[in-house]
């Protein structure tokens, strides 16, 4: 197997709302909330739905690299309810292979309400469910063994069982790749994610927020010495400023693609994501890779939600 995506196994909700909504409600623009179930009903209670897929940003990202023809597979915990259900079919539909088994659950299957403001920004309130009680059991040690390499996500990591679950991974994984997720994992997690990012991972994803945020810089020369000092692949996303990977002393850029017609900017980076983990298990040059995260990125931005329709 090329990749297997380890990750909190989320159906997401897409709604469309106005600012005043966020303010209303006293959510910060662009980042995620975490939620219990009452505070998800009740915010679901005044939302008009647009769309419901299975989602999860490493979720989003392996079906991606499916769709570019890769080998791929996932972990996720799901309870085995009605979302439970239509989550793995989701997975299969898309030829990802399910590495999990399962069974009912005391927690419902995890669900993210997507919140997309007419600016396209999309701010996530989710509510976990069982996907946050993933443990070192749920992890399938001979999948991960035998993919060259695991995709994990900032999300999962989480104290306790998740964070047991996420140690089991990379223990047993040939090369590791990881998502940063979003400002509000690296403001919570930012000593452990810094110590993943400089020891143990071998390629880093991360918008331009959370690597400044991560390691505490001033300007983006901070973050570009910082990623030929590491030693590893550090990939960034910089928006209209387009991208840019670090390995070692190498640097290469690309510009982003423009004028779009931008719909909702979800999935945004897993998609990129899944570009350039093409490119990279495909042993294309880093200018390819980034070359075609920017293309998937750009075609997921214009339509609702995070997977492309192929």
């Amino acid at each position: 197997m090329n990749i297997l995506g380890i990750g909190n196994a989320i159906v997401d909700v897409i709604c469309k709302v106005d600012d005043e909504f966020l303010a209303k409600n006293g959510l910060a623009k662009s980042n995620m909330k975490l939620i219990d179930e009452i505070e998800f009903k009740k915010l679901l209670g005044n939302l008009k739905i647009e769309e419901t897929v299975s989602g999860g940003s490493v979720a989003n990202s392996i079906v991606g690299l499916s769709q570019l023809g890769d080998k791929v597979g996932f972990i996720g915990k799901v309870s085995d309810d009605e979302l439970g259900q239509k989550y793995e079919q989701g997975l299969k539909k898309e030829n990802v292979e399910y590495f999990y088994t399962k069974k009912k659950e005391k927690l419902p299957t995890g669900t993210c309400l997507i919140l997309i403001t007419p600016d396209s920004e999309r701010t996530m309130c989710t509510f976990l469910g069982t996907a946050g009680k993933i443990n070192k059991t749920d992890i399938d040690v001979q999948a991960i063994k035998n993919s060259e390499i695991t995709f994990l996500e900032g999300y999962l990591w989480d104290e306790g069982e998740p964070k047991e679950a996420f140690n089991e991974a990379i223990n047993y994984s040939n090369k590791i790749a990881m998502s940063l997720s979003d400002k509000f994992c690296v403001d919570r997690h930012k000593k452990n994610f810094l110590d993943l990012v400089k020891n143990k991972l071998d390629i880093t994803f991360a918008n331009e927020q959370e690597i400044l945020e991560l390691i505490d810089a001033t300007s983006f020369n901070d973050v570009i010495s910082f990623g030929k000092k590491i030693n590893k692949t550090l990939v960034i996303t910089r928006s209209d400023k387009g991208s840019v990977v670090i390995n070692q002393n190498e640097v290469v850029e690309c510009k982003s693609q423009k004028n779009l017609k931008i719909v909702d900017l979800t999935g945004a980076g897993d998609l990129f994501a899944a570009g350039f983990l093409h490119g990279y298990i495909n042993k294309m040059k880093l200018q390819e890779n980034l070359n075609k995260g920017t293309e998937m990125a750009s075609k997921v931005i214009q339509k609702i939600g995070a997977r492309l329709d192929w």
